[in-house]
């Protein structure tokens, strides 16, 4: 395709970002098979889960920042091959805690060759196309997509591993990054623009961005989101697996990774009416309404595990929505208040720091669970579910704080 047009680049950048996280869940949703396979505790599932956000964040710096010197396709091609490569090998060589580890690392540095740099790929040419134009409802599309691919990926893996080994789980997901690098190829543009010179600064020079008090402010944002989305995507399975547990004999009407799936599928539209939402009131004041409404459903959720199952269904695909509902804003308010020419590198403080608290969320998710566990044995009890989500919560509501705090008149 060699003019697509500014709807049909949305399109094909969004179905390439789904694509590319068919494999992204498939730990998470297969969570509790792993967990009495390997007999790990909780901490342990915990750290196997959050190294995959790891390995995105000791890479996201670079491969981000590099995105104002070289065209993001470069960096989306080749680590579309290690996503692939990543998922493949899960499939043919990890046995345990520690090989699982490496490559959930080996699939977050991919990952950080690809949400990012995909979202500069499309802005590139969507400000190629109409200059000055206001982007955030493609950036709204676009972080959806995440959502979308992550939905898929839970919802494939359970429905695999009810007739296959997990094994066979990871084997067909590989093929998701593979058709995603196939589409790069095929149906976008043969040639990337370059919307602004190259800034002189080392590739690795983040003084301007970390100077800039409003895009600091979405940054902190963001990490806090991370720290309660990633928590809560990694947990949700084996938490309604508990909650299905409190009722012996009771009928799920779903199974656990369909409502993953669907919950994640949720945030398509709760993204793109949070921004709508920020351009009719203002991105400061939804992101704070939503942010707080989220960590008010966090204190609510856990405590309920032992509510009647359908009650579970709804508080979780409620909070799900609240989670998802001010991503959007969150990442085109750092997009627009990027300085000139650094555009590449406020995306890469933004995930950089931002996915600090994808790492930490699932990690210290899986320590609260055992340390508010009478037994030890982490999500034993209602109890130790509520304060682990009640915890998530706390941390989300520091969000509005650091808009507040780093607020300029200029950030909206």
């Amino acid at each position: 395709m060699s003019n697509p047009t500014p709807i049909q680049l949305i399109i094909i950048v969004c179905a390439v970002e789904i694509f590319s996280m068919l494999g992204s869940a498939t730990f998470p949703a297969l969570l509790p098979t792993f967990i009495e396979t390997w007999s790990m505790s909780k901490t342990e599932a915990g750290w196997v889960t959050g190294f995959y956000y790891a390995g995105y964040l000791v890479a996201v710096p670079f491969l981000v920042s590099l995105t104002d010197r070289i065209s993001p396709r470069l960096i989306l091609t080749v680590c579309m091959i290690l996503t692939a490569f990543s998922t493949l090998g899960f499939a043919l060589l990890v046995d345990g805690f520690w090989s699982a580890t490496v490559f959930r690392v080996i699939g977050g540095i991919g990952l950080a060759g690809t949400y990012m740099p995909g979202l500069k790929l499309l802005n590139d040419h969507l400000e190629h196309l109409g200059p000055g134009s206001d982007h955030s409802r493609s950036v709204a599309f676009y972080t959806s997509s995440f959502g979308i691919g992550t939905a898929l990926s839970y919802f494939m893996a359970g429905e695999i591993a009810a007739v296959h080994d997990w094994q066979r789980v990871f084997l067909i997901a590989s093929g998701g990054p593979v058709t995603a690098l196939v589409m790069i190829y095929t149906l976008l543009p043969r040639r990337d623009p370059r919307p602004h010179k190259a800034p002189d600064t080392h590739v690795l020079d983040f003084r301007p961005v970390l100077r800039c008090r409003a895009a600091m402010g979405y940054v902190f944002a963001y990490t806090v989101h991370n720290f309660e989305l990633f928590a809560f995507r990694s947990w949700v399975v084996t938490f309604l697996f508990f909650a299905a547990s409190t009722h012996p004999g009771q009928t799920m009407l779903l199974s656990a990774t369909a409502i993953a799936a669907l919950v994640n599928l949720l945030g398509l539209p709760a993204s793109v009416l949070g921004n709508e939402m920020a351009r009719r009131i203002g991105r400061h004041r939804a992101i704070t309404i939503i942010m707080f409404s989220s960590a008010a459903l966090a204190c609510i959720l856990g405590f309920n595990a032992d509510a009647p199952f359908w009650v579970v269904m709804i508080l979780v695909m409620l909070y799900g929505v609240t989670i998802t509902g001010e991503s959007s804003s969150v990442t085109a308010g750092v997009v627009s208040v990027a300085p000139h020419g650094y555009r590449g590198a406020t995306m890469a403080v933004h995930s950089c720091i931002g996915f600090v608290g994808s790492f930490a969320g699932p990690l210290l998710f899986g320590v609260m669970l055992d340390l508010t566990s009478p037994a030890g044995i982490g999500g034993d009890t209602v109890a130790s579910w509520g304060w682990a989500f009640t915890f998530s919560g706390a941390v989300v509501a520091l969000g509005p704080l650091a808009l507040a705090v780093l607020r300029e008149d200029k950030a909206r």
